[in-house]
């Protein structure tokens, strides 16, 4: 798993957060303003990016009230890295 941080002003933080939904990947978003934990918003892995994004509808809203009052805050983001899959090789002779 990787972290990221992403500062973006109140007024944005809500189309972020939706981007990150979005990009699929996401297991963890949390939402940080002069270094204390605003939310912390666990996102189940394997979801389908449409039903993640209406599960998500009532915290997006929480999010949006909680975006206006504050000028900046810190999007910390818990990424799950897509593993590789094994491609199976064969071994072909002449004969």
């Amino acid at each position: 798993m990787t972290n990221e941080k992403f500062t973006v002003e109140g007024s944005q933080v809500v189309e972020k957060i939706k981007e990150l939904i979005h990009q699929g990947n996401i297991r963890r978003v949390r939402l940080i303003h002069k270094g204390r934990p605003l939310i912390d918003i666990p996102l189940t892995v394997g979801v389908p990016v449409a039903a993640a994004t209406v599960l998500a509808a009532p915290v997006l809203a929480a999010l949006g009230a909680i975006a206006a009052l504050v000028t900046e805050c810190t999007i910390e983001v818990e990424r799950v890295e897509d593993t590789p899959k094994k491609r199976r090789t064969t071994k072909t002779t002449k004969g």
